[in-house]
């Protein structure tokens, strides 16, 4: 069990969080009056008494102060408490790397989720050097940024954030003089009034190019610096534990994007903002190159009076445009201003992007970015060779690494599309040529042996002088750009296409086709495709068919062929959020891991290398959690080095959002990937399988229980979209895809993202929970010893205690008394009654079952600085939800007043800040 951390390790954290506090204080009172603040503090005092002692009458007491609140000073009071939400979580994520910091300078045993604790895991398994090295050489670790709508705060907030934690962590690691300290905190106040003063809400909608424009801004602050740290950190660990073994890595680590290439519900998506994307992209790590080139030209002034360099350097540095006979001796300066000019002509020739500083005289632009490497290169060898090696193991060892996984691309953008629209446009093309007037009515059998003939031919469908649908030709349009695009940044900047709502091997083949007429697969004796097709795998159902479906498209002569050309490998992505909204947390849990299992068996059988990408969301909901652990629980053999996960919304920022907090993240994720590949920790303490038809018991009773509540219940639709901020959030300007995939009501067509956020709004978390009660509940009346055996599996089995403890996690974030406060909302008592009254009973059940097999008195008993973390937020975020509730009231009773409806859009970002992970 994890100790309590110690009042003096936590006290740094308490100092943060007052010092941010009397700051925010300061500045409510300065700008808004001493009545206002007078009203925020009594708010905040009483919020806290009632956090303490949980008293009817406190709480009535703090409704007494909240109710009749005039709405400009509703706003007020609902923007100091979300600023000092937003301010907790900076001081948390500063106190982390603090704590992180002060263990390593301690000369403490490696922290978990660590290289160097994942390298002693694969010496306690002896795992040889030679095994490590074949891991390196096939090894793909992914981490994909999406732009899915779950970040509500605008990306001026996130750079005043950035700044408050750089003023923080500055007082932290310096000895600051009285001067220094005076100037810090005026920083640090200025800091905070420009977060007051600043709009926190988007005044209209993001566009699709400006979420790609926020993604790229992960990049600047952390990326491009931290990710090829984590590569020579990782060789340097390497070659300290294995001396005499050289550790050349390849560019197994990259960065993703879906952003400007997900068209799955997103009529914004187009081939020009495909261009677009790609060309900010390449700006952005053009500019990157250039910047640092001209920092090296300033730290490398090195003079062949003094130095010997290689004959190689001398000719680089003879053809450079910079002739200048101030620089006659220093031929890596020269050097480097060649490379410089090179790189300005590539940005103007890729990207129509001037250089902010112009290079000296005209050169040709990098064909590729390999040829900027050669160059770089070329210095980095003459370093090494002539006594200066020391020198090319700084900057440009990184500017090395960068240019190898960013390329002049950045960033991959993988292309997403659902499988119906795919089936529509291949429907129109074979209509319009002739050779099918009906396709969709085909069945599947028939459906597939037409994909494969037509697969097989070289014979186009697709004619220039043909009338195709809107649909039909943004999509073919969206392909061709595809098809130009990587001839001119490259294959890496677009290898992915993915189909949502995967059914079976028909999906993929009409994807295949789609490529063929845009010419990115070629048939023929050796046919030829250049992306990968990746089915997603989202339903229950659809999990519960993807091995057979998987299982069936391998069996294709014509598919197969295929794959031999992408060195038989296949990648197959799961979906958390979809799967949880249709079969509940335990059921989609359970399925997503036996698909695993299955999978993993079909294309062993078949002779295809696996790789699986996880689209997981920030909240339990959704499939997030630690990744550290969601990846140690993967089955035996699925993992097996190579991995790709979707990075969504808030978690962005939360991961990334800071370079010592980015590049612990990225160091996790390689380390489980390392850990899961290389030992069996799954059964480490006893063999799981046994373990597997108890859960299969669990999700058939926690199904029926979930599907009985959200599908099978009347009027649940009408429960959930009035007792939630649901339809508030829709207008919320967060994302620029819409918050539901056809214009209907039904839980069935409202997209996963607003399902749970709005469950996290009103503090129950339905998604991360329900049904586990029940199912518990149902196997304890059936075995005697279920709850000795279900203790054992949380104790062996990474799955289940993985499962347990991001339930327990959601289950410690719920506030069943708030929740009520929502359910008030709802008009039919009724209804309001048999419903809330399930999600009571369930949640009592669900908490009392969770407690038993982890044999604590209450949740959290493990991970104390959660529960003290929590504790602290609770007086903070009550006041916010007791006002949203109050704001929704007046908002559906028709009350016009634009303060309303910008007070419950306050609320809902201040509520997302308190929960952190709530989408």
């Amino acid at each position: 069990m994890a100790q309590a951390p110690t009042p003096q390790k936590e006290e740094p954290l308490r100092n943060d969080i007052r010092l941010l506090g009397r700051m925010l204080g300061d500045t409510v009172r300065e700008q808004e009056g001493e009545a206002i603040f007078d009203i925020v503090e009594r708010v905040r005092q009483t919020a806290i008494r009632f956090a303490r002692n949980g008293d009817p009458a406190t709480r009535d007491e703090l409704a007494a102060l909240l109710d009749p609140l005039p709405r400009d000073t509703t706003q007020a009071v609902v923007r100091a408490f979300s600023y000092f939400l937003q301010l907790t979580n900076i001081a948390e994520d500063e106190h982390h790397i603090r704590r992180r910091r002060a263990h390593d300078l301690a000369g403490s045993p490696p922290r978990e989720g660590s290289l160097a604790h994942a390298l002693d895991a694969l010496d306690a398994a002896q795992v040889a050097p030679e095994a490590i090295g074949d891991f390196f050489s096939h090894a793909l670790v992914a981490p994909v940024l999406t732009a899915h709508p779950t970040e509500v705060q605008r990306q001026s907030l996130i750079r005043n954030h950035r700044d408050i934690a750089r003023l923080l962590d500055q007082r932290e690691r310096q000895q600051l003089t009285p001067e220094e300290q005076a100037d810090n905190d005026l920083a640090l106040a200025n800091a905070i009034l420009t977060l007051w003063q600043s709009r926190m809400l988007r005044p209209v909608r993001l566009k699709v190019i400006d979420e790609v424009k926020n993604g790229i801004s992960y990049f600047k602050e952390t990326f491009f610096t931290e990710l090829p740290r984590v590569y020579i950190q990782a060789t340097q660990l390497l070659e300290k534990r294995y001396p005499g073994k050289t550790w050349a890595l390849p560019p197994f680590f990259r960065i993703g994007s879906w952003i400007g290439g997900d068209r799955d519900g997103n009529p914004f998506v187009t081939a020009d903002i495909l261009r677009e994307a790609l060309r900010l992209q390449s700006a952005a790590a053009l500019n990157h190159y250039l910047e640092e080139v001209h920092e090296l030209g300033g730290e490398l002034p090195l003079s062949d009076l003094l130095v010997k360099v290689t004959p190689e350097l001398l000719a680089l540095a003879e053809t450079s445009t910079d002739q200048s006979p101030q620089r006659a001796d220093e031929p890596y300066r020269r050097a480097l201003s060649g490379i410089y000019s090179r790189l300005a002509a590539t940005s103007r020739a890729l990207d129509h992007v001037e250089p902010v500083r112009h290079e000296i005289g005209h050169a040709e632009p990098y064909p590729t970015p390999e040829a900027f490497r050669a160059d770089l290169k070329v210095l980095a060898q003459s370093l090494k060779l002539n006594g200066s090696a020391s020198l090319a193991g700084g900057r440009l060892r990184r500017l090395l690494r960068a240019v190898q996984i960013f390329g002049f691309h950045l960033a991959a953008i993988d292309l997403r599309q659902n499988s119906d629209v795919h089936a529509r446009t291949v429907a129109e093309l074979l209509a319009h040529a002739g050779r099918c007037p009906d396709y969709e009515a085909l069945p599947e059998a028939e459906r597939i042996r037409l994909l494969v003939e037509e697969i097989a031919t070289p014979r186009p469908l697709y004619s220039p002088y043909l009338d195709y649908s809107e649909e039909a030709r943004g999509e073919l349009d969206i392909f061709f750009a595809a098809r130009e695009l990587r001839s001119r940044y490259g294959k890496g900047a677009l290898p992915n296409c993915i189909i949502s709502k995967t059914d079976g091997v028909s999906d993929l083949l009409e994807l295949a086709l789609l490529l063929k007429e845009s010419g990115l697969l070629l048939p023929g004796v050796q046919p030829r495709l250049d992306v990968n097709i990746i089915p997603l795998f989202e339903t229950i159902e659809d999990l519960q068919k993807s091995a057979a479906t998987m299982d069936g498209l391998f069996r294709l002569p014509v598919y197969r062929e295929l794959l031999v050309g992408r060195d038989n490998e296949q990648e197959v992505m799961l979906g958390y959020s979809d799967s949880n909204k249709d079969g509940g947390f335990l059921t989609s849990g359970w399925e997503l891991y036996k698909a695993e299992i299955e999978l993993t068996r079909v294309f062993r059988t078949h002779g295809v290398r696996l790789r699986l990408f996880h689209g997981r969301g920030g909240s339990v909901g959704r499939g997030g959690g630690p990744s550290y652990h969601a990846i140690l629980a993967q089955p035996a053999g699925a993992v097996s080095g190579q991995i790709r996960l979707t990075e969504q919304g808030e978690v962005i920022s939360t991961k990334y959002g800071t370079a010592d907090t980015g590049r612990r993240n990225l160091e996790v994720l390689l380390a489980a990937t390392m850990e899961a590949s290389l030992t069996d920790h799954e059964n480490k303490l006893e063999p799981a399988e046994p373990f597997h038809p108890v859960m299969d018991t669990l999700s058939a009773e926690a199904f029926r229980a979930y599907r009985g509540l959200v599908y099978e219940t009347e009027g649940f639709t009408t429960y959930f979209r009035q007792s939630t901020v649901v339809s508030e959030i829709a207008l919320l300007n967060i994302g620029s895809r819409p918050a539901s995939r056809k214009a209907s009501d039904r839980i069935e067509d409202l997209r996963a993202i607003p399902w749970v956020f709005s469950w996290a709004q009103c503090r129950l978390m339905l998604p991360g929970w329900y049904g586990f009660g029940s199912a518990v509940e149902a196997y304890l009346a059936q075995h005697a010893d279920g709850l000795a055996t279900l203790r054992r599996m949380v104790k062996a089995w990474p799955f289940f205690k993985s499962l347990l403890s991001n339930m327990e996690m959601v289950l410690a974030k719920t506030d069943l008394a708030i929740a009520s406060r929502y359910a008030e909302l709802v008009s039919d008592a009724a209804l309001r009654q048999q419903i809330f009254g399930r999600i009571r009973g369930e949640w009592e059940l669900t908490r009392r079952h969770q407690l038993a097999i982890l044999d604590q008195q209450d949740f959290l008993a493990d991970n104390p600085m959660l529960k003290q973390s929590l504790m602290l937020r609770a007086p903070y975020m009550d006041p916010l939800n007791h006002l949203q509730v109050e704001l929704l009231k007046r908002h559906r009773a028709g009350e016009t007043d634009e303060r309303v409806a910008r007070g419950i859009h306050l609320s809902i970002n201040g509520i997302a800040s308190g929960l952190r992970n709530s989408g």
